[in-house]
């Protein structure tokens, strides 16, 4: 079987954009590039790496994410690597990144990201954003292992903290802290896809009863932790621009709410102190 045989082979074992994760896959297997890929679709693969491209397939078959499969998932043109602990990095997540990109421009910042998971947003805006001093933290040493991997991968320096933010105050001050926590209601857990509710932390999706949870703790403990002038940003769910702005105009001003490019609320975002 050669390259291009593989691939369409692949193809066949898969559903939802298939031709993009067979190419994934067959590529990951051989260790080659897209470049590779189409000018080497002649070249013969041995039956040990065939039978290897099939057994990858049949996991995404079953459900399984094709990130968590490859180890590894792309976020603002940066690579980061995922896995049981960490939710994998989405596009939407990008909204927040841009944004505070942008209201961080030409000044220094002690950056603060709680729930960081991989790390994707707090090491993002700290690579396009050179003058930044960053702290990332969250409740699972896994994750803090895994963004600790992502910081050295991405040229980024990062402090890690571990801790349970329902119970305990992040350490120092910042001029911004973003978060990205859980925020889907916990009874529509079980409706999620498979690959979501079976697969990415529950941990990191749950958030609670009425999905705000965090949204109302991070804002209340934030104003201890955040200088005069400071910002705190959340990403929220596509329904959550006016209660998320509801529990952040007790201390903050200046609240609004930003879409994604799908022209879904995305972003919530506010100045404590004015």
């Amino acid at each position: 079987m050669v390259i291009s045989e593989l691939v369409r082979e692949i193809k066949k074992e898969l559903s939802d954009n298939a031709a993009f994760e067979a190419a994934e896959i067959v590529m990951f297997t051989l260790g080659i590039d897209r470049t590779s890929l189409l000018l080497c679709g002649k070249n013969e693969v041995s039956e040990t790496d065939a039978e290897k491209a099939f057994s990858l397939a049949r996991r995404r078959r079953s459900g399984e994410p094709l990130a968590y499969i490859l180890g590894f998932a792309e976020f603002m043109s940066l690579t980061f690597e995922v896995n049981e602990a960490t939710l994998i990095p989405r596009s939407d997540t990008e909204t927040l990144v841009e944004y505070v990109l942008e209201k961080a421009r030409g000044r220094r910042i002690r950056l603060l990201d709680i729930g960081t998971g991989t790390g994707c947003i707090g090491i993002s805006i700290a690579k396009y954003h050179g003058d930044t001093v960053l702290s990332l933290a969250d409740i699972s040493r896994k994750a803090l292992e895994t963004a600790a991997v992502n910081a050295e991968r991405n040229g980024v320096k990062a402090e890690l903290m571990r801790l349970d933010i329902l119970n305990e105050l992040p350490r120092g001050v910042y001029d911004i802290i973003v978060s990205n926590p859980p925020y889907i209601k916990s009874g529509v857990i079980p409706t999620l896809q498979t690959e979501v509710k079976d697969h990415e932390p529950v941990t990191a999706l749950d958030g609670g009863v009425d999905g705000l949870v965090f949204y109302r703790h991070i804002a209340g403990i934030a104003p201890k932790l955040l200088t005069k002038g400071g910002m705190l940003a959340f990403e929220i769910g596509y329904d959550q621009g006016e209660s998320v702005s509801e529990i952040m105009k007790k201390s903050f001003c200046g609240v609004e709410v930003i879409k994604d490019l799908c022209g879904n609320d995305r972003v919530a975002a506010g100045v404590f102190g004015g």
